[in-house]
């Protein structure tokens, strides 16, 4: 059999097993535009999980258990830099027909503005103060998808769930503090014939001068005491801190004190140059700055001659091998958040990126539990062999084979 056959094969397979899954995910109904429903692999994830906790014929979002949300707005670190925008969101809100809303980070709406009118509507699904808008009791949305994944969404008329809210579309992402924790969402929303291709970047303007504030008001951090652990992340991420707070490393410094974290054993100072810069045509002078600002930023912490880390760091890379190591899986996965230092061109780097990656691969694909095939499946949505491996390991009846089946599709499609 050809490759071509085969793969309209599998795809006439694996549309057959679909087919029969999505009368399960919701009864197919028409959009008020007129199309019909065609699902995001991310948005049928959702409605897989929604549909446990939450009927689509509801009507309303359900209200917080205190009925006031009045003391958690003022005690909210959001309120302060919502105020000080209060005047640009109402404008936005009244001009283009939308209600701006704002979240704490359970999803439950602690502040709203727009017009009358639109207001009005938004109040009949309780988008209004004290409504819970989070996956387990609404079900999909944007609100509920930006909680959860950290990152703006979008969903558009017959998208979400509920069907009460087929009428809407609603444009969100999430506020972050400075520390990285998620302390709620910024939502415009409106009727789904009044949907704007501006909408989303002006949410994202939004929530990044919501976030520039937060930043001003932080008080000046305290140095760390000695001997505090240097915490280095380098997968899908680049940041490294002591103590909570971030130490001033340029990019090559970060790639050094990865390679340190990862060969604990040291480098000899022509190898560790040839890991960081290759055959690049670079003086020693230059290296040995970029060595000394690292010493000086760790307080110490590498011995001279032989490059080798003193200061104790803890290393999200060095963390997922030391899981695979023990052959927990499970770990690994929940520490590999994506690629080694993914900006770095760095020969090292690069070296020990494939490494990863493949070891994670290949952990996930000799696994037999199926949650570490739909776990790594979140990060690799085009590898077809994966999302294999995990239908191979579901059983017929298990309610995830919709999430593995549609990744799959989406692979084999591209």
């Amino acid at each position: 059999m050809s490759q071509r056959s085969d793969l309209r094969q599998r795809r006439a397979t694996l549309e057959g097993e679909w087919s029969r899954w999505i009368p399960q995910l919701r009864t197919a109904r028409r959009s008020p535009a007129g199309g019909g429903v065609a699902l995001r692999p991310e948005v049928a994830e959702s409605w897989l999980r929604s549909l446990s906790s939450v009927d689509p014929h509801r009507d309303s979002a359900p209200a917080a258990e205190d009925g006031s949300v009045a003391r958690r707005w003022a005690a909210s670190p959001l309120r302060r830099p919502v105020d000080d925008l209060a005047g640009e969101l109402h404008s936005i809100a009244d001009d283009a027909g939308f209600v701006t809303a704002v979240t704490d980070e359970s999803g439950t709406i602690l502040w709203t503005c727009g017009g009358r009118t639109m207001r009005s509507r938004a109040e009949r699904v309780n988008f209004a103060p004290g409504g819970r808008w989070d996956e387990p009791d609404m079900g999909t949305n944007a609100l509920s998808l930006a909680l959860r994944t950290g990152r703006p969404s979008t969903v558009f008329s017959a998208e979400h769930l509920v069907s009460a809210l087929h009428g809407w579309v609603c444009y969100c992402a999430p506020v972050h503090a400075p520390d990285g924790r998620i302390l709620g969402v910024l939502d415009l929303s409106t009727t789904w014939d009044r949907s704007h291709p501006l909408a989303m970047s002006t949410v994202r303007s939004l929530v990044t001068a919501i976030e520039s504030r937060l930043a001003a008001e932080l008080p000046a951090p305290r140095p760390p005491a000695p001997g505090t652990p240097v915490r280095l992340a380098c997968l899908g991420v680049e940041r490294a801190e002591r103590g909570g707070v971030p130490l001033p490393l340029r990019p090559r410094q970060l790639e050094i004190l990865t390679l340190l974290a990862l060969e604990p054993d040291g480098f000899t100072a022509e190898r560790l140059r040839e890991a960081v810069y290759g055959d690049r045509p670079v003086t020693a002078s230059t290296f040995k700055a970029e060595i000394s600002h690292l010493r000086r930023a760790l307080g110490g912490g590498v011995t001279p001659r032989r490059y080798a880390l003193t200061t104790p760091v803890t290393c999200d890379a060095v963390e997922v091998l030391d899981a695979l190591r023990r052959g927990d899986t499970s770990t690994a996965l929940r520490h590999y958040r994506g690629p080694l230092l993914p900006r770095s061109e760095a020969p090292g780097i690069v070296e020990w990126r494939a490494q990863l990656e493949v070891a994670v691969r290949e952990a996930v694909l000799a696994s037999t539990g199926p949650e570490d095939a739909l776990r790594y499946g979140e990060r690799a949505p085009y590898d077809a062999q994966v999302h294999e491996h995990a239908l191979r390991l579901l059983a017929p009846d298990d309610p995830r084979r919709p999430i593995a089946l549609g990744r799959l599709s989406t692979a084999l499609r591209d």
